[in-house]
């Protein structure tokens, strides 16, 4: 195995190095199924990257709280955030936005739990085809689904360039060195703690795997249901669950 990435910057690098491998799958509620590859995912987190550095100066020295449940746009905002250097905070559902500290940015889909916050707040709308944040936005707060798309495809202006940022900048992944087996086609079920979803995924990605992702619904049905687990690993080429 060639030397694992020790930074979110080679991470990324060697995601968007697979091309059209698949990179992420995700089960989310209701049936929906996104597949990212790691070109695409690549270039979803630029584009992010671009949007955090040039609405809000994001950085090194900036704080950035992610307030979204475990799916792949939690992912592509942490992965985002660590990239252009800024301190990564993850929120699970269950948390009170009350118990956190003053973070200069907040990405959230419950934007409403924020009211009063001194943070720039950027809503996230959840739902597959969403081109829009379907519900009341705070003065001033961005609509990620209708300006992330607008942002270049390669980043920009880098504050990370010369120091990028470990991949411990990635809540969850203090221990993803790539070290170990190759993770194949793994399955990580998001039924616990956001943070240990992310982490898991980092670590899968370090071992040169790609990742099936499920919502905390999607873990818990699968859980209980040993034939449709089957189905998933069978359809989907599982080789770690």
């Amino acid at each position: 195995m060639s030397t694992p990435p020790s930074t979110v910057t080679d991470l990324l690098e060697r995601l968007v190095a697979t091309g059209g491998r698949p990179a992420l799958t995700w089960y989310g509620d209701d049936g929906e199924r996104i597949e990212l590859s790691g070109a695409v995912l690549g270039n979803w987190v630029s584009k992010t990257v671009n949007l955090l550095v040039e609405e809000f100066d994001a950085g090194p020295g900036t704080d950035v709280v992610v307030d979204l449940p475990v799916g792949w746009r939690q992912t592509v905002w942490a992965l985002a955030a660590a990239r252009c250097g800024a301190a990564v905070v993850l929120r699970d559902p269950d948390a009170d936005a009350a118990d956190a500290d003053a973070p200069d940015v907040v990405v959230t889909s419950r934007p409403d739990r924020w009211a009063g916050t001194t943070a720039e707040l950027v809503a996230v709308a959840l739902p597959e085809l969403a081109r829009r944040f379907d519900g009341d936005l705070p003065p001033e707060a961005i609509d990620a689904a209708a300006a992330v798309m607008t942002y270049g495809d390669a980043i920009g202006f880098d504050p990370a360039a010369g120091r990028p940022a470990p991949l411990s900048a990635l809540p969850g992944a203090d221990g993803a060195a790539g070290a170990g087996d190759d993770a194949g086609r793994s399955l990580v079920r998001g039924a616990g703690t956001v943070r240990r979803a992310l982490g898991e995924t980092v670590d899968v990605w370090a071992r040169g795997g790609s990742v099936v992702l499920t919502s905390a619904a999607t873990a818990r049905e699968l859980a209980q249901d040993a034939s449709r687990l089957e189905r998933l690993v069978t359809s989907e080429q599982i080789t770690r669950s």
